[in-house]
């Protein structure tokens, strides 16, 4: 498949598919990166679309590089992004995953989105972070006090974030939205994912045997096929 490297405003970034008059964008989760594109590339090109996706902050090629994964870096990335496709596409789609899902939704909640893909999305930030507080039995006190606190299970709270997260609940989303989500999901509580559905007029698919990372066999077979009829 045909790909073009490149940068928008210094953020590495992939064009994949022969020319177009669609996008969609592809934005990773944590421990993600643009290359893990290709195959959702390979199934957009085959129904007209081209796919556009990015490194995230502190990841892929930007991993020694300064910035984190939050939303005060990652979100005016993906604006900067919209402002560079708007142009050049006259049709606008996005594919994202976890929180890339959530980045997304903070970054182009006014952009006229013809479709979008959510897979094991993160809908509701401050409730993760508060549940992640309570696995850590850590206080709001302490997270203030301390203002960021390493968990035995890889996170890192930061009482910043935390602010960010309850000053940017997800209140508008017009875009029609299909969803993902899995069945054993630890980060995103089914009940979350079943409002978020009925707020906004999503289609929500329950793999009851999946994660929150798609990864065997049979959960990829899942999220291909998934795809194919979401496209």
């Amino acid at each position: 498949m045909k790909q073009e490297r490149f940068s928008v405003g210094g953020v590495p970034a992939i064009l994949w598919g022969e020319r177009a008059d669609g996008v969609y964008f592809y934005v990773h989760g944590q421990g993600g990166s643009k290359e893990e594109a290709a195959s959702f590339a390979e199934c957009a090109a085959s129904r007209g679309w081209q796919v556009l996706s990015i490194d995230l902050p502190a990841h892929g090629e930007r991993q020694n590089r300064a910035g984190a994964l939050d939303p005060w870096h990652a979100v005016p990335e993906l604006e900067q992004l919209l402002a560079y496709a708007w142009p050049r596409w006259s049709r606008l789609a996005l594919f994202a995953n976890s929180i890339g899902a959530w980045f997304s939704m903070q970054a182009l909640q006014g952009a006229e989105l013809e479709n979008c893909l959510f897979v094991s999305p993160i809908l509701d930030m401050e409730r993760l972070i508060r549940n992640m507080m309570g696995w850590a039995h850590v206080t709001e006190a302490q997270l203030l006090e301390r203002q960021t606190i390493e968990t035995d299970f890889g996170q890192t709270l930061s009482w910043e974030y935390f602010c960010w997260a309850k000053a940017h609940p997800i209140v508008k989303w017009n875009a029609p939205t299909r969803i993902l989500y899995a069945g054993r999901d630890n980060l995103t509580e089914r009940g979350v994912a079943e409002e978020f559905t009925h707020r906004f007029g999503c289609r929500l698919t329950i793999m009851e045997d999946g994660e929150h990372w798609f990864h065997t066999p049979e959960q990829l077979a899942v999220l291909e096929q998934w795809i194919k009829d979401s496209l």
